[in-house]
């Protein structure tokens, strides 16, 4: 054991470890990357996380940098849960409900806690936190807010970032700060401190000021979207001032959230759910667009296309017997409407069937837990993409992730048809319809150079279409290592520099997840690529996207 790991050892109470089995377990996550840690730590309060942080910037300031960072179950296809440094694991000790209230809705929990078992919990008092991934059963709450996650409900609800109120963070230097939103007054104070707090506000407060119309820039037009630092939100036209929204989404790379105040809903589990079949993408676009005009929309608008069917009537036929029969249309869509009156959820049906005779579709409507079940398996058939073995090749989640504005639908998904012929790829496309928030992932082999030069080719290619559609390259899942080398040219260099001095602000020795989100290139992450892939440490789970 090193004499860092016997530090930290000695002055923190959860457990260090070096061993090269924990080192080896840790140095992959849901990505397509592999960068082994020198250290884990379990730790067991916030106390032994600012111990940590505190040490580690001792270090940086004698000029030894050792980079720290946060991991909840390592669900992340995006490489941000790796770190080469100190990774500081959350589920072990730090996964509690600290206080639910009654009365507003509003949690608090450590950021370790799992995202099922907080919802069932919810769930047991009528209530629900909406943005909730796929991975759901098997991630966690720290996860979801580094990555300002989002799901199938995000159409209607929105993302994380909507649903957080305030935040404890560690921040680079082990000062233990709480975000909320400041009126003047308090944004004063805090201007006044004599601390890294202060200094975090002053800088942060100035750079804002100075660069007004810049971090309008940073506003994306699209429903969703986790790629870069969320500036806008930070000081409203009211002059009030909040930090939480800019930590969400920032995975890591400006401190480590150590308890986690969110805002639930009302849930209400008499759904209606209606599947229906369209056999042409403009008119799916047309259907989208109205039923997200409704005056109470659907809760859901998810989607898989006819090539994903395809392939799992191939591969898994059993999973869509006596639901769905060939052949099939080139998109399903499930639409899913939550309203707490019964009257109005009806109503609403009734009107997304007339939009979908309009537009020739065929469906089916329930409102039976069972029924909406075997429905439902139709558009987690995604799954199967997923659990796919055949040969070396494995899906992989390199362009997964595209946002677009809804009118660009169309577009989107020819383009993604159009690039995966171009490469000779069987192509198979799921996601948040009513986002225009798709998910595609490539069949491919890490070990062959040849697919491995096609990736890039195809990363490339990819996020250009995303782009050139004003979309955002990651709708839910975050820029982590794999994306953070296209934020210059998604945002441009003026929204990009502003990027850098936050990072700056916040990490002024580089210590916070380096090599995530800010100043990476294509030729950082080619040699942490993994020669195979797979997600052995998710199959006590069947993974979901």
């Amino acid at each position: 054991m090193s004499k860092v790991a016997h530090y930290l050892q000695e002055h923190v109470v959860g457990e260090v470890m070096t061993g090269a089995d924990a080192r080896r377990y840790f140095a992959t996550d849901a990505s397509i990357f592999t960068l082994t840690p020198a250290i884990i730590v379990y730790p067991r309060s916030e106390n032994d996380v600012r111990k940590t942080a505190r040490f580690t910037w001792q270090l940086a300031e004698r000029g030894r940098v050792i980079a720290i960072t946060a991991r909840g179950s390592g669900t992340d296809q995006s490489g941000a849960a790796l770190g080469g440094g100190i990774l500081v694991v959350f589920p072990a000790h730090m996964h509690r409900i600290l206080e639910f209230d009654g009365k507003s809705g509003d949690v608090t929990v450590e950021p370790g806690i799992n995202y099922g078992k907080l919802q069932q919990t919810l769930n047991t008092h009528s209530r629900f936190l909406p943005p909730y991934p796929a991975s759901l059963e098997y991630s966690t709450i720290g996860g979801a807010v580094a990555n300002n996650a989002g799901g199938e409900r995000s159409t209607k609800y929105g993302s994380t970032r909507e649903y957080v109120k305030r935040l404890r963070v560690v921040l680079a230097n082990g000062e233990v700060i709480e975000t909320s939103r400041l009126n003047r007054r308090e944004l004063n104070k805090k201007l006044g401190l004599n601390s890294m707090e202060g200094e975090v506000y002053r800088q942060l407060d100035a750079l804002i000021d100075e660069n007004h119309d810049i971090v309008q820039q940073s506003v994306l037009p699209v429903t969703k979207n986790a790629a870069g630092y969320a500036l806008a939100d930070v000081k409203r036209k009211d002059g009030s001032f909040d930090l939480t929204p800019l930590l969400v989404g920032s995975q890591g790379t400006l401190g480590l959230v150590t308890e986690v105040t969110l805002e639930t809903v009302t849930h209400n589990p008499v759904t209606t759910l209606i599947a229906a079949f369209i056999d042409d993408i403009k008119s799916a676009q047309a259907v989208i667009t109205e039923l997200k005009a409704l005056p109470h929309p659907p809760a859901a608008i998810e989607m898989v296309d006819g090539h994903l069917l395809d392939f799992v009537q191939v591969h898994n036929p059993t999973l869509l017997k006596g639901i769905i029969e060939p052949p099939f249309q080139k998109l399903a869509l499930f639409i899913e409407f939550d309203n707490a009156n019964d009257r109005v959820q009806k109503r609403m049906a009734k009107r997304t069937l007339k939009v979908l005779e309009h537009a020739n579709a065929t469906y089916k409507i329930e409102s039976d837990t069972d029924q909406k079940e075997q429905l439902w398996k139709v558009r987690e058939a995604a799954a199967a993409i997923l659990a796919h073995q055949e040969s070396g090749a494995k899906p992989l989640p390199i362009i997964e992730d595209g946002v677009v504005p809804l009118e660009r639908f169309e577009e989107f998904l020819e383009g993604v048809y159009s690039l995966f012929n171009l490469y000779h790829l069987p192509v198979s496309v799921w996601g948040h319809a009513g986002n225009a928030n798709l998910h595609v992932q490539p069949l491919l082999d890490l070990g062959q150079v040849g697919d491995r030069q096609k990736m890039f080719k195809l990363l490339e290619e990819y996020y250009a279409l995303v782009m050139r559609l004003g979309g955002s390259t990651t709708g839910e899942h975050g820029d982590g290592r794999l994306r953070a080398p296209f934020l210059e040219q998604l945002y441009g260099p003026e929204v990009y520099s502003l990027f850098k001095q936050v990072k700056q602000i916040f990490d002024p020795y580089g210590t916070l997840n380096p090599g995530v989100k800010i100043g990476v290139t294509l030729d950082d992450i080619k040699p942490l690529m993994r020669q195979e892939y797979n997600l052995a440490h998710l199959y006590d789970h069947m993974p979901h996207n």
